[in-house]
């Protein structure tokens, strides 16, 4: 339940930057949201650890077991690419993090993220 609570909180953090226009970190949390959600999902299923921070590699480790939770994989997709790029001020060719996101892609990351959680917290349930 920590898991899933973390990752429902980080999710408020990802809106309230979008609300803020800080568009790199409401991207950056809601990757840690759909992680963190996802990672719910391997504990409830009694995984001992869940390694990893891509939400792909977590999720085709669970579609193992929940083969539902494979219409998700765009979305997790989607997410990865937040990782790193959105912090980082070397891990973009060119600009900084804070400079280079949009309210549009920050909309849409909330928007997985929330569709995540939202199907984490259904399993949990």
């Amino acid at each position: 339940m920590r898991w899933i609570l973390q990752a429902e909180s980080d999710l408020e953090v990802a809106r309230l930057a979008l609300r803020e226009s800080s568009y790199s970190m409401s991207c950056f949390f809601s990757q840690q949201s759909g992680e963190k959600a996802f990672k719910s999902i391997g504990y409830f299923r009694g995984d001992r650890r869940v390694f990893g921070n891509s939400l792909q590699k977590i999720l085709d480790r669970l579609t193992e077991t929940y083969p539902d939770l494979s219409n998700l994989r765009d979305s997790a997709c989607r997410l990865d690419q937040y990782y790193l790029s959105t912090r980082y001020p070397d891990a973009l060719p060119e600009g900084i993090p804070y400079e280079a996101y949009t309210e549009g892609q920050a909309m849409e990351a909330v928007s997985m993220a929330s569709e995540i959680v939202t199907s984490a917290r259904a399993f949990l349930e």
